[in-house]
């Protein structure tokens, strides 16, 4: 029986036939049918281009996908600039903040490399040091920023969940001790932000941005970012024209603006209208939005402490402190096939591995059938 208080599968909303067990949400999360018929839509009238308007299509539609990213956030619309990727929103961030020489960067070991490389280069340009956190064994992410950071640092980069081992990472508590020492915060969370608390308030941090294809089941190439309000005069990447005052007049583009739209607008990527994808990324949200944060971290928290259960006779342990409730990486036992991954997906199951743990990250849409398969072929192949 399903408690009231989590929600129930909701596998009928996608595109999942009944062979097919996937939980590899961390890797690319499918759209639900309403996303896909939306994207199908919109991608119908670029073939009859003269069915757009200017004011609907390239301002309106922009602002509500706008809105309802601000939402998972706790923000603002001001607050959030819609971007193609992550490391699009971190390169933002890069060029909005500058290191003191000799200062430190903090990045943890085996972060994703779009949170690495960025930070590499800015360090090399000011003369700072890029310094890479581990943490040992029984020590947590946040245990091991917490003893990096110092007087020395000047940014902490980090996610509030690690790709690799779901590592949950108490972004309050770093965000204080960083703030008590003038550092940045700068948040990947491609891997948390819908499915797991988020606390701006809290948080406070100077930018922050996520991916939508993955735990936010929406297109690929569209992301979000938040900036803090401290921030929104600092420089995009990009001039492009539509982030410039008056830009809904078409008939006087050419009186050049010096003036940006307001809040982080200024950060929008060139082409935010994207009449293929925004449509798609809205109803993918709004789905995310329906479901609520709270609400899927507690129900995968659940599915996911069974599974755990389920697959510890097997030898896959859990060995990650404060993973998060939504994540599982488990280390394999030893002896298990190289292959094993690639074995799983002959059959139909889908997971990933990252070195030597294998990651499990089912979402709203896995049943029980799914477990059951899951385990069933584990036991055939381990």
């Amino acid at each position: 029986m399903i408690s009231p208080s989590l929600i129930p599968p909701q596998r009928d909303q996608f595109d999942l036939p009944r062979e097919t067990c996937y939980l590899n949400a961390a890797y690319m999360g499918p759209m639900p049918h309403d996303a896909v018929a939306a994207g199908q839509d919109s991608y119908a009238r670029k073939g009859q281009p003269w069915r757009y308007q200017v004011q609907t299509d390239f301002f309106d539609a922009p602002e509500a996908l706008r809105e309802r990213a601000a939402r998972l956030y706790g923000a603002s619309a001001d607050t959030v600039a819609l971007v193609p990727a992550a490391s699009y929103g971190l390169a933002t961030a890069a060029r909005s903040l500058a290191p003191d020489a000799k200062s430190e960067i903090l990045v943890l070991a085996e972060q994703f490399p779009s949170n690495v490389y960025v930070w590499r280069d800015l360090a090399a340009e000011h003369g700072a040091r890029l310094r890479t956190v581990s943490r040992s064994d029984n020590q947590s992410w946040t245990e091991a920023v917490l003893s990096a950071i110092s007087t020395a640092t000047s940014i902490v980069a980090c996610p509030q969940v690690h790709w690799a081992d779901g590592g949950a990472l108490d972004l309050a508590a770093i965000s204080d001790a960083a703030r008590r020492q003038g550092a940045a915060l700068v948040l990947d969370l491609t891997q948390s932000l819908g499915v797991m608390p988020f606390d701006l308030a809290a948080i406070q941090p100077d930018f922050a941005v996520a991916a939508s294809y993955k735990w936010l089941l929406g297109p690929y190439a569209m992301g979000f970012l938040y900036a803090a309000p401290h921030h929104h005069d600092g420089e995009p990447l990009e001039q492009n024209w539509i982030v410039r005052d008056k830009a809904e007049d078409f008939a006087r583009l050419v009186d050049y603006a010096d003036a940006h739209a307001a809040g982080a607008r200024r950060f929008d990527m060139g082409e935010r209208s994207n009449f293929q994808l925004v449509p798609a990324a809205i109803a993918s949200l709004d789905a995310m939005l329906g479901w609520g944060a709270d609400a899927l971290a507690t129900t995968l928290g659940h599915t996911n402490r069974a599974l755990a259960n389920r697959l510890a006779p097997l030898g896959l342990r859990e060995t990650t402190p404060d993973r998060a409730a939504h994540y599982l990486s488990l280390s394999l036992p030893d002896g298990a096939p190289g292959d094993l991954v690639a074995r799983l997906a002959s059959e139909g199951v889908y997971v990933s591995q990252r070195g030597d743990r294998m990651r499990i990250t089912p979402h709203i849409y896995n049943d029980e059938a799914d477990f059951q398969r899951f385990v069933t072929a584990l036991e055939d192949l381990l």
